[in-house]
């Protein structure tokens, strides 16, 4: 099997997953893609689920291929030196996203397309799961190296965040960028990261040192239940 060709037709299957969705990807649609004589794509992927599990097989080997890259230069989440500091982590998570509406966007679109068809089919979502696990431990990763106090579901928030994002920045018009604050991704950052790692004035952590409201005891629904127990 020639190695090159089959990786020219599955990076035109992601292209015409991107653009046309599921129902779109077809063979013949590859074949015109990719420029290869009809009946080429059915050769290497007879079945409309060999072609998804190609697409899906070659969406994860860019995930780890682009990853180990920023990793490398340290502007990713992955294995590495991470960013320094939460200016350093800020510039990081924006450049992120505005990835997803720039370069990385076809790659994105296939890949949210992919998830919708792994819903009925467990196998697909066991080839594209490492991706999700990935992320989860890379982001948390760079949370750390960035010398926020992490816990694992600080993390999940922030990460979970993050990918939330994604649809919005692929499919959403400018109002609902604008209401979800996805409209400026540098303020978008910003405010998800003082909302899950909120800073004192001397940049301290109000949740960690016990001066935030629900640590001092000033959260309303704690003070609701005391009333309702005075009462009582």
């Amino acid at each position: 099997m020639n190695t090159d060709r089959r990786d020219r037709l599955r990076d035109a299957a992601i292209e015409v997953l991107a653009d046309a969705g599921g129902r779109g990807l077809t063979h013949r649609a590859v074949d015109a893609a990719a420029k290869v004589p009809p009946g080429t794509t059915k050769n290497y992927f007879p079945t409309r689920d060999a072609l998804l599990r190609a697409v899906a097989e070659r969406c994860l080997e860019q995930y780890r291929e682009i990853t180990a890259r920023l990793a490398a230069a340290g502007t990713g989440p992955g294995p590495g030196p991470g960013p320094t500091g939460r200016e350093g982590l800020v510039a990081m998570l924006r450049a992120l996203l505005e990835n997803v509406a720039g370069p990385g966007r076809p790659r994105l679109l296939a890949y949210v397309e992919l998830q919708a068809e792994a819903a009925r089919k467990p196998w697909l979502s066991a080839i594209l799961d490492p991706i999700a696990a990935s992320d989860f431990a890379g982001f948390e990763r760079a949370q750390r190296a960035a010398g926020l106090p992490v816990t694992p579901q600080r993390a999940a928030v922030a990460t979970l965040a993050l990918h939330a994002a994604i649809p919005h920045l692929l499919a959403g018009g400018s109002d609902t960028l604008t209401a979800a604050g996805l409209d400026d991704p540098d303020r978008f950052v910003r405010g998800l990261l003082d909302a899950v790692y909120p800073e004192n004035a001397d940049g301290s952590d109000p949740i960690a040192d016990g001066s935030g409201p629900i640590a001092n005891g000033s959260d309303p629904t704690t003070r609701r239940s005391h009333d309702r127990a005075d009462t009582s």
